[in-house]
């Protein structure tokens, strides 16, 4: 059983729960050691899309970090907090509340490459210790900023205190800091009370199911009928065909010669059976970037 399980998951219960909770069902399907993991966390105060990678599907976890994203989130104008969310405290206040036009006219200058400062309230590592320990026990937190790309960034819905959007943007963007920026922007304050991802590229609401459907699943054929394709993950990449003397070489960690492929990176198969994600080079060679132990 490989690929890929697209959960639409519910608040209050973070990334590492769902993936507990599919390896619970598919041990209670017979699956007896079931390798789980996810496609990026979402914590809990966040909904939406989360790729829950299966068997050998969880060798491409790891690019879905690097994969663009798309969330719709509301930032509440008038109050900071120290989480930047509703989990927080409040620590800034402000009596202005930005019309609908002043926050229009403030969306192009995040709609870019921009300088983003990370929560102190993140995973990110200070000194070996994770940001979000340190900030609980009120000690400093000097985080770096860093490059990041917002592509897209859309105005939904205006309240007289808030402001709704819809954004798409590249790996190590926090949309809590996105939300505080676009706030003081404003000469404003405020904080995310609502946030939803829309996208894990290329995985959608869609393609989403509600996590609580797994209990239903009664058989392993069920739950199988429910997985995307371990190369779902990979729709930017081009198939590339093999001979079996071919898949068994790539399978073994050698190099193929002389290939006629252009250079570039390949999903490489056997048939319907994934072998190997690869690479051609200038002269030809093809090297294993990452294998896959799934048979024909």
């Amino acid at each position: 059983m490989h690929g890929w399980l697209i959960i639409d998951k519910p608040l209050e219960i973070g990334s590492t729960k769902v993936v507990g909770r599919v390896k619970g069902v598919m041990r209670r399907l017979g699956i007896k050691k079931p390798k789980v993991g996810h496609g990026g966390t979402l914590d809990p105060l966040a909904s939406g899309v989360l790729p829950i990678a299966i068997g050998e599907a969880t060798k491409l976890a790891g690019r879905m970090l690097d994969a663009t994203k798309a969330y719709d989130f509301t930032v509440k104008f008038g109050e900071e907090t120290d989480t930047l969310d509703t989990e927080g405290a409040v620590i800034t206040e402000s009596d202005v509340r930005p019309t609908r036009q002043e926050v229009e006219d403030v969306m192009p200058g995040f709609t870019s490459t921009i300088e983003q400062l990370p929560p102190a309230y993140s995973a990110l590592k200070v000194d070996g210790k994770r940001a979000y320990d340190l900030a609980r026990k009120g000690e400093a937190v000097d985080l770096k900023s860093r490059t990041v790309v917002i592509h897209e960034l859309l105005l939904t819905q205006t309240t007289d205190d808030s402001a709704t959007f819809s954004a798409t943007v590249s790996k190590g963007t926090y949309i809590r800091s996105l939300a505080r920026d676009i706030a003081r922007a404003l000469g404003s304050v405020g904080h995310v009370t609502m946030l939803r991802r829309t996208r894990a590229s290329p995985f959608s609401l869609e393609q989403a199911i509600p996590l609580d459907f797994l209990d239903k699943i009664a058989s392993a054929r069920d739950l199988t009928d429910l997985l995307l394709p371990l190369q779902a993950a990979l729709d930017d990449i081009p198939a590339l065909s093999v001979t079996p003397e071919e898949a068994r070489l790539l399978r073994h960690g050698q190099r193929l010669q002389g290939h006629p492929a252009s250079p570039g990176q390949y999903f490489a198969t056997q048939g319907q059976a994934p072998v190997a994600l690869v690479s051609v080079e200038e002269n030809g060679e093809v090297a294993v970037i990452r294998g896959f132990n799934v048979s024909e």
